[in-house]
């Protein structure tokens, strides 16, 4: 099982991922990480959360929000270095977002997966908590069994960087251990590539990673061949709430936001943008 040459920056993101993964290896076997996992609380449902919320969503928003753990992108650099996990993540939660997306990958992000432990120990045993997804560049069945002994309830998976064998391998993981995942895709071909895998829940990367430009017309495009009943979450490029209202016509349940929430100054004001409470829509998928 292996993640295959793209020609993006995903391959250089992998190739360090590589050297990272030997080592985790050696500092925690897979043994231990299965105890972990025996121990581990059960997952909550992803797209449940995705598509109903907590109790704490505020009345009347119309998308649900992924926030964003993240302290830097290869994209736009660094957003704060010494961003603390746990203290974004209870304002995410406090802002009423369905799910917290936790960047664990070190060398291009600055993450880490102690920060989705800590993260996860934060929320304790609270059954109105957000869904956590661990978010970084997923190739080897040992980062799958890693994310649910850290606690996470769902990973992400990105299509273009895994072979069609190992999306299904991996996902099938995912879900044996009690978790979801959210598929990455960035354009119609792959979505339908991640559909043939048994995807559920659709993440559509408004950022082309070969050129780095951001257009919220990919989501659109994708979005317009979803089957019904998937789950459908809008990333990257999402900033304010004309973009977040775009998401929303086009069938988007859920918004993935990580610098738009790092970079302001008021979390619980940008979310309810963007999780556009009490605004309009024209449409919005059943």
């Amino acid at each position: 099982m292996d993640a295959r040459i793209t020609g993006t920056i995903l391959d250089r993101i992998v190739a360090d991922r590589r050297i990272r993964l030997a080592e985790d290896r050696v500092r925690r076997p897979e043994a231990a990480l299965h105890g972990l996992v025996r121990q581990a609380s059960p997952a909550i449902d992803f797209a449940m959360r995705l598509r109903n919320g907590r109790r704490a969503t505020p009345p009347g928003a119309r998308l649900r929000l992924i926030g964003e753990v993240k302290r830097a992108s290869p994209s736009k650099g660094v957003f704060d270095a010494n961003l603390d996990a746990v203290a974004q993540a209870r304002a995410y939660a406090d802002a009423g977002a369905a799910a917290i997306s936790v960047l664990t990958e070190p060398d291009h992000f600055k993450g880490s997966i102690a920060d989705l432990k800590g993260v996860r120990r934060a929320f304790g045993d609270d059954s109105d908590r957000p869904a956590l997804l661990r978010k970084d560049f997923i190739f080897d069945s040992y980062q799958v069994l890693e994310a649910r002994a850290a606690g996470a309830d769902a990973l992400l998976l990105i299509v273009m960087m895994l072979e069609p064998e190992a999306l299904v391998s991996l996902l099938a993981q995912t879900r044996a251990l009690g978790m979801q995942a959210l598929v990455e895709v960035h354009d119609e071909a792959e979505m339908r590539v991640a559909l043939d895998a048994g995807a559920t829940v659709l993440g559509v990367n408004n950022r082309d990673l070969r050129t780095f430009t951001e257009d919220l017309g990919t989501t659109e495009r994708v979005a317009a061949a979803v089957p019904e009943g998937i789950t459908l979450v809008a990333e990257s490029a999402i900033r304010h709430a004309a973009d977040a209202r775009r998401m929303a016509a086009c069938g988007a349940h859920a918004l993935l936001v990580g610098e738009a929430l790092v970079t302001t100054g008021d979390i619980a004001g940008k979310a309810r943008e963007l999780m556009l409470v009490g605004d309009v829509l024209d449409e919005v998928r059943a």
